[in-house]
């Protein structure tokens, strides 16, 4: 007889924030510990086709797929938990749907028959059929995005209630709600959850499982509370207090039997947590609570001023990339935001000279990826302070094509040296489109200059960035290796010569050599002083960091240790 396939849908109540996608990401680690193959379903209700065209101070880091498809920065988490790589099928948008289903019936693919929204709730079913048939696994844990009552939200609760109506004993579903602490009144309240679960009720569904997120624990009498109100059992309600490190999350819920009771709604065997979960809580125990020696990281970009607030998701894979390899290297990591903005000209105290003082505290400095003219001469002047002061450095993707204009002209001389992002009149376009991309560019044809997803990148041998990877099986061994990469433009190949002359390296290229992927200065020159045209940050994972990464923090690490005091964290 076939064993059916297993259906999960996590739908947020109350509000939205609440860490869903943790939630996902944390049960399908727990499962798989279980022995399960488990696949990962982000659900947006948004009509964008996907989220390349996003504002990351609005929605947060665009993550970037083998592929090329640029998703949500849930998929980074799952992958991150996962530890392994996702794929298109994996991710679905209302623009996809919707997309689909009308170029389909402009084909006559539906025969001439009267499209509705019944055609978009039966896309929706097939897409994440189709993505647990790809993946061949036993369970699809589905995370629709959002909130209950969402209106952009609807078709995909009625796709899961035909999922249910079909299937009734391979599905579950669970809430995860909020339940706040109003200060005035220092009383945990239920009713907003409450409330949200019979809102769910309204679309014809009935949860299976609560996960509660607060402040503190949920205790046994609230518990109590909202299974009754909610007609689950009591040990269905799980807690989802605050914490220090989303990666205890899974050992949290481990506690508390989650994926046990998932199995048992599931009717599935309950099988035992497998000895690679130890190396999961060891790494989780290790991140939060590592003794060694602080190490000051300052990541440099110009999504960081947003009001009053920090808006660390534009940078959430680099940041926790950062903190990956900062375990690897046997240090704690001590990571600092830093608005480019304040080391421009216009915005210098002084209008005239730029105060670089509170750059010294730093052990290492990132610039990661980015678009457009904002912050780019605030971000150049950090660079020359961190190659001229010898402070570890880092860019990615738009930080290394940065850090080569800021060589031609402090270096080479190069006056006026600049991006074709920025200035295509500028008498030396260090970095530029290649050839085919300007036809697309005339064209019309944006996306398809974009180079996204992976691509290999040939190593020199006898550079920083080759003995960095020669380290990291999973990546790559030898001098190739596969990164993802998502950008426009490209160092010239009119100023490479001259470039490498005037001493940078470019350690990594595409196999055909026309591309630069890696540039650097020896180690003779530079302690750390490398960029890649790629995203690094992509591919690191908790239980295998990237080796760029790793070998970045340890650079940092013997910087920290020249003086016996480190700087406070601001």
């Amino acid at each position: 007889m076939k064993k059916s396939h297993k259906y999960v849908f996590v739908i947020g109540g109350v509000m939205s924030g609440v860490g869903k996608g943790i939630a996902v990401s944390s049960i399908g680690t727990l499962l798989t510990a279980k022995g399960y193959k488990v696949n990962l379903v982000k659900v947006d209700p948004y009509l964008n086709v996907d989220a390349g065209t996003m504002h990351p101070t609005e929605h947060g880091e665009v993550f970037v797929l083998d592929s090329g498809l640029e998703t949500d920065q849930d998929m980074g988490n799952y992958e991150r938990f996962l530890g392994r790589d996702l794929t298109s099928d994996d991710y679905i948008t209302s623009g996809m749907v919707y997309k689909y289903v009308i170029d389909k019936e402009r084909s006559l693919g539906y025969g001439g028959k009267c499209v509705d929204a019944k055609q978009i709730r039966d896309e929706i079913v097939r897409r994440i059929e189709h993505a647990a048939k790809v993946n061949k696994s036993d369970i699809s844990i589905i995370e629709i995005g959002g909130t209950i009552g969402d209106y952009q939200n609807v078709m995909f609760m009625e796709a899961a209630r035909v999922f249910k109506t079909y299937h009734s004993k391979d599905v579950v579903f669970m809430m995860v709600s909020y339940l706040p602490t109003p200060g005035s009144i220092g009383e945990m309240k239920t009713r907003p959850t409450q409330n949200a679960e019979r809102q769910l009720a309204s679309y014809g569904i009935n949860t299976d499982f609560i996960i509660g997120r607060a402040s503190t624990p949920i205790d046994k009498k609230r518990k109590e509370k909202i299974a009754s109100a909610c007609n689950i059992r009591p040990e269905r309600v799980i807690s989802a207090p605050d914490i220090k490190s989303i990666y205890d999350v899974p050992v949290n819920f481990e506690k508390d039997h989650l994926a046990e009771q998932l199995l048992e709604a599931m009717e599935l065997p309950k099988t035992k947590t497998d000895k690679s979960f130890k190396a999961w809580t060891n790494m989780a125990k290790g991140i939060k609570n590592h003794k060694g020696k602080e190490v000051h990281i300052g990541v440099v970009g110009k999504y960081f001023n947003t009001g009053d607030f920090i808006l660390s998701d534009a940078y959430l894979s680099v940041l926790e990339a950062i903190k990956f390899s900062a375990y690897a290297a046997g240090v704690k990591a001590v990571i600092h935001t830093v608005n480019s903005r304040d080391f421009e000209n216009e915005n210098s105290k002084s209008k005239a000279v730029i105060d670089f003082s509170s750059l010294d505290k730093f052990d290492g400095i990132i610039v990661p990826g980015g678009f457009g003219e904002t912050g780019i001469e605030g971000k150049l002047n950090v660079i020359r302070y961190a190659r001229e002061n010898k402070i570890p450095y880092f860019g990615l993707c738009y930080g290394m094509q940065l850090m080569t204009i800021e060589y031609a002209r402090n270096v080479l001389g190069l006056a006026g040296s600049q991006t074709a992002e920025i200035d295509p009149k500028a008498p030396h376009l260090i970095i530029d489109f290649m050839p085919d991309q300007k036809k697309k560019i005339a064209e019309g044809n944006y996306g398809g200059s974009m180079r996204l997803g992976l691509y290999p990148t040939k190593l020199s041998k006898d550079t920083v960035a080759y003995s960095a990877y020669d380290l990291a099986e999973k990546i790559g061994k030898g001098n190739v290796i596969q990164e993802r990469h998502r950008h426009r433009y490209e160092v010239n190949p009119k100023y490479i010569e001259r470039l490498e002359k005037g001493g940078l390296v470019f350690s990594g290229r595409s196999p055909d050599g026309h591309l630069m992927e890696i540039a650097e200065l020896p180690t003779s020159v530079h302690p750390f002083f490398l960029g890649t045209q790629f995203h690094p940050e992509f591919l690191a994972r908790p239980l295998s960091p990237h080796p760029l990464f790793t070998a970045f923090m340890k650079a940092a690490r013997s910087k920290a240790k020249e003086r016996p005091e480190v700087a406070e964290q601001e």
